[in-house]
């Protein structure tokens, strides 16, 4: 790569520009599956209102038939305006860090190898979690509470965002005043962690989380790196494909990642909401993997994968599509 090149990639003004895209892209396609997202976070918290239609693609059109019938369409995109909040900084810190990193491991089109693929990937999606995590646990919650799930007595109401954070930040500090004796049995951190760092409330399930992300965002990159370079040819690979490639190879990189990162997803999941069953300590990995085979064996570990198909391929079809969009009318 040319020196000049390399400086205009490191320039305020290119960073800024390939942020931007990146943040379109990522609004644009999480729209588009909004209502399949609601849906498998209800399939994979084990939601007691829709575990009846998890395991089946009938199960996802009938839940989603559900929730049009009980809240009418809003009810479809309920928690998408914290997935709009989210998805823009971490679509943007993901894309602007994989162009910065691209650059940084493969500067040539003879250093592109799988690995440093993997690697630029894997390093852009944990930056992009690490500063996007609490919104993300946020919009789960939100989009995890439905009519049933509310006091018989009360009338449901749609959670807010600002709501749902109010909640998460209240999480735990009943216990933080309790005696010894009303402490659980199961092994927990000290019950005054989160009145010490009340950050922590918002990161429930991060280190699953992380976990995950390394195969997924490793293996989405990967793919769409290795499957450009070999099916379009040098110049095309390098931003000048046509929408139909972009979105082909988009949606063979989304199913590959998501059939690697699932369990991780499913873990995380649970994890999230754990506020909500168990408000007062912190779930871990082990209890959490352990409760999940203790009811459904290795298959829990995918319930919902085929609704996570029918999502991750066009999300990240559109995702990446829209991203190359961009980046050409952005000039980068």
């Amino acid at each position: 790569m040319p020196a000049h090149a390399s400086q205009d990639r490191q320039s305020l003004s290119y960073i800024a520009r390939s942020g931007f895209a990146g943040g379109v892209a990522g609004c644009v396609a999480k729209t588009v599956v909004a209502p399949l997202d609601r849906v498998k976070i209800l399939f994979q918290a084990s939601n007691p209102d829709f575990r009846k239609y998890a395991g089946t693609w009938s199960g996802t059109f009938r839940a989603i038939s559900q929730i049009y019938g009980e809240n009418g369409f809003r009810g479809l995109l309920q928690g998408h305006s914290a997935t709009l909040l989210r998805i823009f900084p971490y679509a943007a810190i993901k894309f602007m860090a994989y162009d910065q990193i691209e650059g940084l491991l493969m500067p040539t089109r003879e250093s592109q190898t799988n690995t440093r693929r993997f690697a630029a990937g894997a390093l852009s999606g944990m930056t992009s979690v690490l500063f996007t995590y609490p919104l993300e646990l946020i919009r789960v919650r939100m989009a995890f509470s439905t009519r049933n799930a509310a006091r018989p007595s009360e009338p449901y109401h749609r959670p807010s965002f600002l709501s749902s954070m109010r909640q998460i930040y209240r999480e735990g500090a009943p216990l933080a005043n309790a005696s010894p004796s009303a402490s659980s049995s199961s092994p927990a951190p000290h019950p005054s962690i989160f009145t010490r760092f009340p950050i922590l409330k918002f990161y429930r399930g991060f280190t699953v989380t992380i976990a995950g992300i390394i195969p997924y965002a490793g293996t989405s990159f990967l793919a769409w790196g290795f499957l450009r370079a070999r099916l379009l040819p040098y110049p095309k690979s390098k931003g000048a494909s046509t929408p139909i490639a972009d979105l082909s190879i988009g949606a063979v990189s989304g199913a590959l990642a998501q059939t690697v990162s699932y369990p991780f997803e499913v873990v995380r999941r649970r994890m999230q909401v754990g506020g909500v069953t168990r408000p007062d300590r912190w779930l871990r990995w082990g209890e959490t993997v352990r409760g999940i085979w203790g009811v459904s064996g290795w298959r829990g570990f995918y319930v919902g994968l085929t609704i996570g198909y029918l999502k991750v391929v066009p999300m990240t079809a559109v995702s990446y599509a829209v991203w190359q969009w961009q980046r050409r009318i952005l000039g980068l």
